[in-house]
């Protein structure tokens, strides 16, 4: 990505890549002073995952995961022709940078089964590995958008767990 991106008439700088995925490349983007992700969709080959239309599933799930209440960041704006999701930034390490540096997330697991009991009640799993999920002032943020119909072997405790 160059170091300017525009999102529908709004002009983003770019900071520096935060990650990617098998749906796309986030990156720490700043404009008139204030924070937020910037996603870019790709269509890298994923051989354990079938997508559709990114873009939709992505806008698609956050309105699913929003109305039941998992704490997540507010998607801001979408370009769905250049396939760009703008986020608000929550700042903070991920439970993938907590575990790396050798620290208990122990005191973080009401709140992940919180959020894992919350879908599952209504019949979604969101995926529970590490990098998606963010601590800020001690509170759980799910960044990643994604969802999918529950199915038991994909919850929290048959698979996010293992994590």
């Amino acid at each position: 990505m160059s170091d300017t991106v525009t999102v529908n008439d709004r002009l983003y700088r770019i900071i520096r890549l935060l990650g990617h995925g098998k749906g796309g490349y986030s990156y720490l983007a700043e404009r008139d002073g204030s924070y937020f992700v910037v996603k870019k969709i790709h269509h890298e080959p994923c051989d354990y995952y079938a997508f559709g239309d990114k873009i939709e599933a992505e806008c698609r799930d956050y309105e699913r995961l929003r109305k039941i209440g998992i704490p997540m960041p507010e998607m801001i704006d979408v370009d769905r022709d250049e396939e760009i999701i703008v986020k608000q930034y929550i700042e903070g390490e991920t439970v993938s940078e907590i575990l790396e540096r050798g620290a208990s997330v122990k005191e973080l697991l009401p709140q992940i089964r919180e959020m894992a009991e919350l879908a599952r009640e209504n019949g979604l799993n969101i995926d529970y590995y590490p990098t998606n999920f963010v601590v800020h002032d001690g509170k759980l943020w799910y960044i990643d958008y994604e969802c999918n119909e529950y199915m038991e072997e994909w919850n929290f405790e048959n698979w996010g767990s293992r994590y």
